[in-house]
């Protein structure tokens, strides 16, 4: 065919036979290359990447999962709502001599450092336990204080008042026989083992007739605290019942 054409015409015409050649075989090897990568990612980073690669492909974007949804809190934090006539609560003992304590009430922060009303020893709120209604809020060091003030705090108090404690660094040095046996007297079973730094949440109540189901003791143990001097900070919450009026 080219027999009769010039020297330089059967230049040309080899060169187009080459390219003719060389283009189906880039065509192939992009193509294996392509197979492999597509391989290797399949193989690293299972469908995630080959869904991925087929959008990239494709232009088509994937619409995100939706993230699954977070579990429901309620007053106070709790995991669930407490039912009617109760009232919701979360205490949190302090953290060493570090992190003060935490007293929440139908979703009110009733004593927490960020509202500035922690101290050293016993932190207690008092609430009204027909209405709900806070009473007072007092702390009480119990380490270098007068065990007297907590004395004139606890005796006078009326029946029904509930009584909401979580301890800070140290809660037990200052305690004598008298204060040990008003709490008993609210529904206290650990007060009376209460030493030196261990951990305490209580919720307690004047003219309680059984023993306090709301109340946990960590003790002060060298081998097993938390944190080097101290056990580590309790956290317990629940639902109170409120008391119908008091007769009379």
């Amino acid at each position: 065919m080219f027999a009769h054409l010039p020297k330089s015409s059967c230049s040309l015409a080899s060169l187009v036979c080459r390219v003719c050649l060389a283009a189906p075989l880039r065509a192939a090897a992009v193509l294996l290359l392509v197979g492999l990568t597509w391989l290797l990612a399949t193989s690293l980073f299972g469908g995630q990447a080959g869904s991925s690669v087929r959008s990239f492909f494709s232009g088509a974007s994937e619409k995100p999962t939706a993230a699954e949804p977070r579990p429901r809190k309620y007053k106070c934090g709790l995991s669930a709502p407490c039912p009617a006539k109760h009232l919701a609560f979360r205490l949190v003992s302090g953290a060493a001599n570090v992190i003060g304590p935490k007293i929440c009430l139908e979703d009110k922060m009733l004593i927490s450092s960020v509202k500035n009303n922690v101290g050293r020893g016993l932190n207690i709120a008092l609430v009204n336990g027909v209405t709900g209604e806070l009473l007072d809020i007092k702390t009480f060091d119990m380490w270098a204080g007068d065990i007297s003030d907590l004395l004139k705090f606890i005796r006078p108090l009326h029946e029904g008042t509930l009584v909401f404690v979580a301890s800070f660094d140290d809660a037990a040095t200052k305690m004598n026989d008298e204060s040990r046996r008003l709490f008993e007297d609210l529904g206290s079973t650990a007060v009376k083992e209460l030493a030196f730094r261990d951990s305490w949440v209580f919720v307690g109540a004047k003219g309680i007739e059984n023993k306090s189901p709301f109340e946990q003791r960590m003790k002060n143990s060298k081998t097993n605290n938390k944190y080097e001097g101290w056990p580590e900070s309790l956290e317990m919450d629940g639902c109170i019942p409120l008391r119908p009026p008091l007769e009379g």
